[in-house]
């Protein structure tokens, strides 16, 4: 059977444009290594939870905050023990950011000029030891950062600051309803009476710094 001289010229062409596509692919670089951002986490704990992630949501470099339980002695504890003071654990801010558009010297001086880090397990009308100041770190370069941080920040309180230092160990993401929580209930009265004058207060000293609207 005769072989058709075009079908044959076809062929020979499409082989000849496939080789040249894997050709170039093979000299593209790796999309994931240029333009995925490295993240990193940090979990911090400065008095109620609701407070600290929309202080924390509210920065450009900040890609995510959650609110949850770090620091106790039991497996997946739920809010209600956690607010009796009797699991050991506090309630933080896993916060994930992009060290390229945020440092972690800046997102710890938010941290200490957002709270009061002198008084021990108690932040205003909210006392006990789930409310305790507190850095967990990720690894050792953080940990360095955050004494850092508090050597920064003790120039500005006249008591000692009592902020724990300590290494992360595990974080239970805290239940639906806690998370967004001011964003949700800007109108309810905790978030009145509490979070809006934090918010206020860290966009007068924060607000040029971060070009917050």
């Amino acid at each position: 059977m005769a072989t058709n001289p075009l079908n044959q010229t076809t062929r020979e062409v499409f082989f000849q444009c496939a080789a040249f596509v894997a050709l170039v692919f093979t000299h593209l670089p790796m999309s994931s290594s240029v333009s995925q951002p490295q993240l990193e986490t940090i979990t911090l704990g400065a008095g109620c939870f609701w407070c600290v992630e929309a202080v924390y949501e509210s920065i450009p470099g900040v890609v995510e905050g959650v609110s949850g339980y770090t620091g106790g002695h039991i497996k997946n504890p739920a809010y209600r023990e956690v607010c009796t003071g009797r699991t050991g654990h506090a309630e933080v801010v896993q916060v994930t950011f992009d060290p390229a558009v945020l440092s972690l010297a800046d997102l710890l001086d938010v941290f200490f000029a957002t709270h009061d880090p002198t008084t021990l397990n108690r932040q205003g009308a909210d006392v006990g030891t789930q409310y305790r100041s507190a850095i967990y770190w990720h690894n050792e370069a953080q940990k360095v950062s955050a004494l850092a941080a508090i050597e920064r920040a003790q120039a500005t309180f006249e008591s000692d600051i009592v902020t724990e230092v300590t290494a992360f160990d595990v974080f239970y993401e805290a239940e639906d309803y806690h998370q967004a929580y001011f964003d949700l209930h800007q109108e309810a009265p905790y978030c009145r009476a509490v979070i809006v004058p934090k918010m206020n207060k860290f966009k007068a000293e924060f607000g040029s710094k971060f070009n917050l609207d």
